[in-house]
């Protein structure tokens, strides 16, 4: 929380680090700027002003839209507009009235464009434009963006609510991104609609869905068979790393030659491809170090990327799943990491907490990480190499470390 205010006119109270994630409650910035933050989680600026010797509340825009920087300048430019003698309020409805040529695709293909740097791979990029082009373009994608109400957003979620509910939860968070980002440029005089629909839509539970896993001992045999198709080089080590390594499909697709040290045999695999946004060393078995070794005598110099297609064009995402289904396999790459952790509890007695760190899982809570200052580099190598062995063929229970104090700190 910020610190208690020293003075009556204390400014810039809050900070990046009390951004990252803020309590519920409202937090002050001084000069009548506030973050708003309600329990879900959701939260956004407001600037308390005197405007005509009346206390007015002004919207500046959802914290997800609006940088603290640029939150501070538009609360400057409201406090000298309102001490001139200017009303803020009426100058924010001025604007959304020349604006009223601003359909809500206009102002949705903006917001994908300022948002697309976030994705971490093409297809999410591409998802979240498609879903609106399906579902909300044909019925409110012409509508000026200051004119979309709830029962607009009913109408284009309401045929899909419940026929394809993963889709629909998704378009309905996509359009209130849409309508907060309309909000902060100043063709809304109010955010997203959609916060007022939780009670109106029927209830619906969420799929818990699954990737389907290969049980561990058949993996032995599909590498086997996987040796003998015509799939690529590339492909055929791509996705034997990928089960070597326990990764993600995206980290091993977008592994780079900067990020292998061969001398070491270590990947690490950079934050910014991570799903938990941190670096993430991963310690190389003989086998999979073989195979980095292999790619780097067949690229000849050529090319960043790892596993490429072509010189400076990685594997596409279905790559290595069309590789599977060719062998009629209803497993997907992704199932492997379960594969992995399977065997981790039942044929070793690996620590969960080194099993956990070979995914990139957090472990425990924020004070039992603080005082983890390692990433447990030398018992994941050891498990790793122990999978490795397994996934050849060799099969045997192979007895790791004891747990020892030393995983705790």
């Amino acid at each position: 929380m910020p610190g208690k205010a020293r003075g009556k006119h204390q400014e810039k109270r809050l900070t990046a680090a009390h951004l990252r994630k803020p309590a519920p409650g409202r937090h002050a910035d001084g000069n009548g700027l506030y973050l708003e933050v309600d329990p879900s989680g959701a939260a956004r600026w407001v600037q308390r002003l005197m405007v005509h010797g009346r206390r007015r509340d002004i919207g500046v825009g959802p914290l997800a839209l609006v940088k603290l920087g640029e939150a501070r300048e538009a609360a400057e430019a409201n406090r000298k507009l309102a001490r001139a003698g200017g009303d803020p309020i009426a100058a924010k409805r001025a604007r959304i009235a020349l604006a009223g040529g601003t359909t809500f695709k206009a102002a949705a293909l903006e917001c994908h464009d300022l948002r697309k740097g976030k994705w971490r791979n093409e297809k999410h990029r591409a998802q979240w434009l498609s879903s609106l082009e399906a579902y909300a373009f044909p019925k409110i994608g012409g509508m000026p963006v200051h004119a979309v109400s709830s029962a607009d957003v009913m109408d284009v979620l309401t045929p899909i609510w419940t026929e394809k509910a993963e889709t629909a939860r998704r378009v309905k968070h996509r359009i209130g991104l849409v309508l907060d980002y309309a909000r902060a440029k100043g063709w809304r005089e109010t955010g997203s609609p959609t916060h007022e629909l939780a009670r109106a839509l029927p209830k619906v539970p969420r799929e818990k869905r699954h990737q389907p896993a290969m049980p561990y001992a058949e993996i032995p045999a599909f590498l086997s068979r996987l040796a003998e198709t015509g799939a690529s080089d590339a492909t055929k080590a791509a996705l034997e790393v990928l089960i070597l390594c326990a990764a993600r499909t995206g980290e091993v697709l977008g592994a780079r030659w900067a990020e292998v040290d061969l001398d070491k045999a270590i990947w690490t695999v950079l934050g910014e491809r991570m799903k938990g946004g941190k670096p993430h060393a991963v310690p190389l078995s003989p086998r999979a170090l073989a195979l980095f070794k292999a790619r780097r005598a067949a690229h000849s110099g050529k090319g960043d990327f790892v596993f490429e297609a072509k010189p400076g064009k990685p594997l596409s995402q279905m790559t290595l799943l069309m590789a599977m289904r060719r062998l009629k396999l209803d497993f997907v790459p992704h199932g492997f990491r379960s594969s992995f952790r399977d065997f981790a509890a039942e044929r070793t007695n690996a620590p969960r907490e080194v099993a956990e760190a070979a995914l990139a899982h957090a472990v425990g809570n924020a004070v039992e990480a603080a005082y983890r200052r390692t990433d447990l580099l030398d018992k994941r190598r050891k498990l790793m190499a122990t999978w490795a062995a397994h996934c050849a063929g060799g099969g045997g229970k192979v007895v790791l470390l004891k747990r020892d104090a030393a995983v705790a700190r």
